[in-house]
């Protein structure tokens, strides 16, 4: 099993920048794929991002394409998410997850509690 804390959010202007972090509990993090989601009130959450367990492949959504970099550092269980160029339209809560499964997109076994990311027009 897996805990995840994440941290980094908060309130930015269109076209800033902000690095979410990660932390895993644990002595396997390098068995999960880690990925990153985030949700808007009354939407369904949606996938940001992902990393495989080596760091050596990633997957971004369209609308984060460019702008947001995904990486890990398996010595520090870690995971990270740095955004770029912000709008208004990533304003969310995001989310940290782990799966233990073998594709970005599919089932994610463990969740962070979220943290708020508000990008001010």
């Amino acid at each position: 099993q897996v805990q995840l804390v994440e941290s980094g959010g908060g309130l930015v202007q269109t076209g800033g920048s902000l690095r979410l972090s990660c932390a895993a509990s644990g002595r396997t993090f390098s068995s999960y794929i880690m990925g990153w989601f985030r949700q808007v009130p009354g939407k369904e959450r949606e996938f940001v991002s992902a990393i495989n367990r080596s760091g050596g492949s990633r997957d971004y959504a369209d609308s984060v394409k460019g702008r947001f970099t995904i990486s890990r550092v398996n010595a520090k269980n870690m995971v990270y998410l740095q955004m770029s160029s912000l709008k208004p339209e990533d304003t969310a809560v995001y989310y940290c997850a782990a799966a233990l499964g073998p594709t970005f997109r599919g089932k994610y076994d463990y969740w962070g509690q979220g943290t708020q990311v508000t990008v001010s027009s």
